[in-house]
């Protein structure tokens, strides 16, 4: 591979973080177990048991090629609960969350950036993540340009351009923007010109056709996009490479009834991958099962982030 990385931690962003973290959920939710995510209603009146279930995935690249690719998936869950199960195909964070607050979306997979939002405003309930065959999971940022754009470090955009996917992306906004400030003194609009593509695949597209001069991107996408020579590697070199972060995390609506919730769940952790269209697409990146996962534990490096960004939750 044509990229050269310079793989740097992002201890230095978390120190200033406060003792207490700004996240909280909205006054429509309860959290009395205190695992900062909503709790399903006690009431059953409250409780939600819809004949057909709608998912979404993040909508990081393409959603009609995804909607192939979750089709195998879907007719197992679908076998599982004995409910119709429909692909929603989301255009963009903002519309995944507000259709899952609205009561329109029942499972999804948010990623990274848009977790903590989607579990403070809508009530999203995240269980599970994919991960490698021995266990491992995450993806990495980095940021990327082409040969030949003057940029060899991150030091080198200081006067010129950076593209961002969306404000509410970890990799694509949130992590860099941190990371920009604490480790170079660099801040958008007074030491680049920021730009925002809308999606990881936007960005890396741009970057590879010359579009934009740099770009922070997921490298699970570019991995998938390398893979499926959507670009080559003679088109992108990479100049900063960033820790470990989780990836997608996949999760139920917080209202619907505790007997479906299990039944989605067992879903989940029974697919069987081999052979699948799942296991087709996500094995180019590593994946190889979806593993339980908690959003206390393992979505606090994105809280303390926000933090550092000084993000607030702002539900309306």
């Amino acid at each position: 591979m044509n990229r050269t990385i310079a793989a740097i931690t992002i201890a230095s962003i978390l120190l200033p973080v406060a003792a207490h973290s700004a996240f909280k959920l909205d006054s429509r939710y309860q959290d009395r177990d205190g695992d900062l995510v909503a709790d399903i209603p006690e009431q059953t009146e409250k409780q939600t048991d819809p004949s057909t279930l709608v998912f979404a995935y993040t909508p990081v690249e393409d959603p009609a090629v995804y909607r192939e690719v979750w089709s195998g998936f879907l007719d197992h869950l679908s076998d599982i609960t004995g409910k119709q199960v429909q692909f929603f195909p989301v255009q963009s964070n903002a519309a995944q969350i507000e259709a899952m607050r609205a009561g329109r979306l029942h499972i999804a997979g948010f990623n990274t950036g848009s977790n903590p939002l989607a579990v403070a405003c809508a009530g999203f309930r995240p269980f599970t993540m994919m991960a490698a065959a021995d266990g491992s999971f995450g993806y990495e940022m980095e940021i990327i340009t082409y040969p030949g754009s003057g940029v060899e470090k991150v030091e080198d955009i200081r006067g010129g351009e950076l593209a961002f996917t969306s404000q509410t992306s970890n990799s694509g906004f949130k992590a860099p923007s941190a990371i920009l400030k604490a480790d170079y003194n660099m801040v958008p609009d007074q030491d680049f010109e920021p730009v925002f593509s809308g999606k990881h695949d936007n960005s890396i597209l741009g970057v590879a056709n010359k579009d934009y001069q740099a770009a922070a991107i997921a490298n699970s996408v570019l991995n998938r996009m390398l893979q499926r020579d959507v670009v080559s590697d003679e088109q992108i070199v990479s100049v900063y490479k960033s820790q470990t972060f989780p990836t997608t995390g996949y999760g139920i609506a917080h209202n619907l009834k505790p007997e479906l919730q299990e039944q989605i769940q067992e879903a989940f952790f029974t697919f069987d991958w081999k052979g699948s269209e799942l296991e087709e697409e996500f094995s180019k990146s590593g994946e190889a099962q979806f593993i339980p996962i908690t959003f206390k534990e393992h979505w606090e490096v994105i809280r303390k982030i926000d933090d550092a960004n000084g993000v607030e939750y702002n539900c309306r």
